[in-house]
């Protein structure tokens, strides 16, 4: 399909093109680049509304600072389309999440105007600051720094931390509070109550003109303007409404709200926003999805909406003649309610996921009994570990990535305490075209090492629904439950719930000479490899561990007794993962076998379609296929019925 690029975006490859134009051209530019955002997504998908309501502010951005010199900080970078475009890689926004293309995040390694590689939130201030500390340390005190952050993000513990961080020192930093009142999922929380109190106060609005009228003078008062700075300053402080006080507490001189879609008056703004130094922030009011009705009107169903027609708006869906499989996140949100309807105790946390998770299901059907913590996956966690010390049962879910950021919480306030929280981990393994920064690879790892902690991951949805089933049975302690991102294997996957025995798995068929262990969905892939080598006459056997803490020693010791070469598979990193507490289990027993493990390597994978990643890290079944032929040496035997 071929794009037309608008007159004025075409002509600027670098934001030093951008700073030629005359500022009258920049509403101009605006509009060819967001028409251009939206006819690329249309197509190849993406992330859309958000980098739809930073156009105005990304120019104006780099049509003020002089980048790459001034830095940027995209928080999380979903909103960094625009910025992509102007900063020279307009020509590949085509490859845009496609394996081998760029990122659909910022990455220092992609381009030297992404100051800083982000995907997770909350990040922006602490990194902005790191670098304004450093340019001051270095003399560089001509140089701007700017993390741009989101209300949403902003409601992250990490960026409070930075705030008060960043009050103390008189580092060059200016932090712009992109207030849409979205992330994913509308915001919740104080602070949002908050920040429209500022944007519709009356009082403070009486005051924005004398502010914009103090700021035109900064510009032109030469020496003069440090001291309109601290008189407006001591305005601020003195006159404005009470709650505008809460970033002034933190000495950050605070400006706004602003039109964050008034292209010309935020580079005029920004401009002389520069010349006052120490932190600022500059508070923008824009509007996700600005630009195409449809993404403003529904801004989470178009937060990523994928392939979509730009005219009508219908979004591109496969239409399958067969029943699919679900996607386990909607098992996961339909079975707890399921649960709950029968267990008054349990309850439902999520970091500001609730669509992404599914427990939005819950929040509809039992408002009462489901929270959405906002972006704060360590308070979710502890604020589970509360309401299970007075007998209740959370099901925290969180996105295995994100609950990196809560391990501590997961250690010190519920495996210490043994308490009843279920931690249900979506994006398990490798997810994608997110990357990096998303993939789910080491929670097996770091779940596995937390002593009290059950560790748990199904194969298909039937086995979901009886791990979570059996983790709200009284006295189970912490329990793991790690599940992908994606669609499972059982379109009639609402089964009678089971109780599954602890730490025990199950032999999915028997074999001779070679024994596949797998942990979690993957095993649908050995099944695959499994027809594959069949057909040249050879047949392993396959055993569904579905616990890797504890483990199912009966079972091993039976493997280890009958096999002596053994294929461990785990979408998981391979460092201290399954496949580890294999070894470990052969080494404390004193088993000689040859092992080969499957699984994510000790590397960084890069973004890509699922099955391309399990390609590239060999643990597809083509690869599984490959690594039980190496083993057999091409040994054929009678088949068998398991």
């Amino acid at each position: 399909m071929s794009i037309e690029i608008g007159s004025k975006l075409k002509d600027i490859i670098l934001p030093s093109d951008l700073r030629k134009l005359k500022e009258t051209d920049l509403e101009e530019v605006c509009s060819d680049l967001r028409q251009y955002i939206i006819d690329i997504v249309s197509v190849n998908g993406g992330h859309f509304a958000a980098s739809l309501g930073v156009v105005e502010l990304t120019v104006a951005l780099h049509y003020v600072l002089n980048t790459p010199y001034d830095q940027i900080v995209f928080d999380v970078g979903h909103q960094a389309y625009g910025h992509k475009i102007l900063t020279g890689r307009r020509e590949n926004f085509h490859t845009n999440r496609l394996i081998g293309g760029l990122s659909g995040f910022p990455k220092r390694s992609e381009s030297e105007y992404d100051a800083f590689g982000v995907g997770h939130s909350s990040t922006s201030i602490s990194a902005a600051l790191g670098m304004a500390v450093a340019s001051a340390y270095k003399g560089e005190h001509d140089r701007q720094h700017v993390a741009v952050i989101g209300d949403g993000a902003l409601t992250g513990g990490m960026a409070f931390e930075a705030l008060n961080h960043a009050g103390i020192e008189k580092s060059n930093i200016l932090v712009i509070l992109n207030d849409n009142c979205m992330s994913i999922d509308p915001n919740v929380g104080a602070l949002k109550d908050y920040l429209t109190n500022i944007t519709t106060s009356k009082s403070y609005n009486r005051f924005r003109d004398d502010l914009v009228s103090v700021l035109a003078k900064i510009s032109k008062n030469g020496p003069n303007a440090y001291g309109w700075a601290k008189k407006l300053q001591q305005t601020i402080k003195g006159t404005l409404w009470e709650n505008a006080n809460l970033f002034e507490s933190l000495n950050f001189r605070y400006f706004g709200p602003v039109d964050g879609h008034d292209v010309n008056q935020l580079a005029k703004t920004i401009e002389d926003l520069k010349h006052i130094p120490g932190p600022k922030l500059l508070h923008a009011i824009t509007v996700k999805g600005k630009g195409y009705a449809l993404a403003e009107k529904d801004q989470t169903k178009w937060h990523a909406p994928g392939l979509f027609d730009k005219i009508t708006g219908e979004i591109k869906k496969t239409i399958h003649e067969k029943p699919q499989a679900p996607k386990y996140q909607d098992v996961f949100g339909h079975t707890l309610v399921e649960l709950a309807e029968s267990n008054k105790a349990i309850m439902g946390i999520t970091p500001a996921m609730p669509s992404g998770s599914s427990l939005n299901i819950m929040m509809k059907a039992m408002p009462d009994r489901a929270f959405d913590v906002g972006i704060a996956e360590q308070h979710a966690v502890t604020f589970s570990a509360g309401l299970a010390t007075q007998g209740l049962v959370p099901f925290c879910t969180i996105y295995s990535s994100f609950m990196q950021r809560a391990f501590d919480q997961a250690i010190h306030d519920v495996a210490l305490q043994k308490l009843n929280v279920v931690f249900c981990l979506d994006r398990a393994g490798l997810v994608g075209a997110d990357g990096p920064t998303h993939h789910g690879a080491y929670d097996i790892a770091f779940m596995r090492c937390v002593p009290n902690m059950i560790v748990a991951a199904p194969m298909n949805e039937e086995e979901l629904r009886n791990m979570m089933f059996t983790a709200q049975l009284p006295d189970k302690g912490p329990f793991s439950i790690r599940y992908p991102r994606g669609s499972g294997v059982m379109p009639d996957w609402r089964k009678p719930f089971r109780e599954l025995p602890i730490g025990k798995g199950h032999k999915i068929c028997d074999g001779e000479e070679v024994a596949v262990l797998s942990f979690g969905h993957i095993g649908n892939e050995v099944v695959k490899a499994f027809k594959q080598v069949s057909e040249e006459g050879i047949h392993p056997a396959h055993y569904d561990m579905r616990f890797v803490k504890p483990l199912d020693e009966e079972l091993l010791h039976q493997i280890f007794a009958k096999f002596q070469k053994v294929i461990t598979v785990e979408d998981g990193c391979l460092m201290g993962g399954f496949g580890s507490a294999i070894l470990e289990f052969m080494a404390e027993h004193n088993y000689q076998a040859q092992v080969v493990r499957l699984g994510i390597p000790d590397d960084i994978v890069e973004h890509g379609d699922q099955e391309e990643l399990w390609q590239i890290c060999r643990y597809d079944a083509t690869a599984m296929a490959e690594e039980i032929n190496k083993l057999t040496a091409g040994r054929k035997t009678q088949t068998l019925v398991g």
